[in-house]
């Protein structure tokens, strides 16, 4: 596989495209150019953070050859790490001539909020302190890639804020979450030996396990009531809960101990989950 390719972790990118989906299908409105525009941000601003964390890790020594999981191109040597700089700085500015189109067309307010992304995005392994490592992450995926991707899906089309969108990024968030909860389940032993104290680190082996189990079922109930607070009762979101054989399997192996590669699948089982629960939830959104 391309290293670049392989660096981007494809696994991951389900937390980009759900809230854009999903967004827009809250809204009142739809414009084409601004839909693609949106996913074109989402996904470039996820690449440049998968990036970023590559060199991070791999320049302080948090990946090491005891880790399991993907490669990682820095640590590894196959990408070097000017190199991986100038990837960071190509996603991000992929992101911004994209935001920057958005911003002109739904309001200039745009770009502080994209600042603010880009800024989450470098110091959530960078700086003198990453947020990565000190039990934050979680936060910084369930805000940006819950709420506002979600959010500011919407408001790219309507140029204001819907609540119904604000309760859809809930679950959305929730399960974007539970992709890094999972990943750091698998890292856990090795970001604790690094001195990366995610919130893995912080909870332990069993209580994080528990925490998974709660991100890939609490999205179910929140459809549920964003059906009736928001919708007036309207069934058709509720196709999402289709997807919750999936999300039972998934947290079932989780609670059974599983380790190694067995979370590298469950990763990438959360990744599919998180896509193909946001195509449904949008569905049902554009049916409602």
């Amino acid at each position: 596989m391309n290293p670049y390719v392989e660096a981007a972790r494809p696994r991951t990118l389900p937390a980009a495209v759900a809230p854009v989906l999903v967004g827009t299908a809250a809204a009142s409105t739809f414009v084409a150019w601004r839909f693609a525009a949106a996913l074109v941000v989402a996904l470039a601003v996820q690449v440049a953070v998968n990036y970023a964390n590559d060199y991070f890790d791999g320049v302080r020594g948090v990946d090491t050859p005891d880790r399991v999981g993907p490669r990682r191109a820095v640590a590894t040597g196959t990408v070097a790490p000017a190199a991986m700089r100038t990837a960071v700085a190509a996603a991000l500015a992929v992101a911004a001539v994209a935001g920057l189109a958005l911003a002109a067309a739904a309001g200039w307010q745009l770009v502080a909020v994209g600042a603010v992304c880009f800024a989450a995005a470098l110091a959530y392994s960078g700086g003198p302190r990453p947020y990565a490592s000190a039990g934050l992450g979680e936060v910084f995926v369930f805000v940006f890639f819950g709420l506002v991707a979600t959010v500011g899906s919407q408001y790219v089309h309507d140029e204001r804020v819907a609540g119904v969108a604000v309760a859809a990024a809930v679950p959305i968030g929730l399960l974007a979450t539970a992709i890094l909860v999972v990943n750091n389940l698998r890292d856990l032993g090795t970001d604790r030996a690094a001195g990366k104290v995610t919130l893995a680190v912080r909870l332990g082996d069993a209580r994080t396990r528990d925490l998974y189990g709660g991100l890939v079922t609490l999205p179910f109930l929140v459809v549920a009531a964003l059906s009736v607070a928001a919708l007036d009762g309207s069934p058709w979101p509720l196709l999402a809960w289709l997807t919750l054989p999936l999300a039972l399997r998934a947290g079932r192996t989780v609670r059974r101990g599983a380790t190694g590669p067995a979370l590298v699948a469950v990763l990438g089982a959360t990744g599919r989950l998180e896509l193909l629960f946001g195509v449904l939830l949008a569905a049902g959104l554009v049916l409602a």
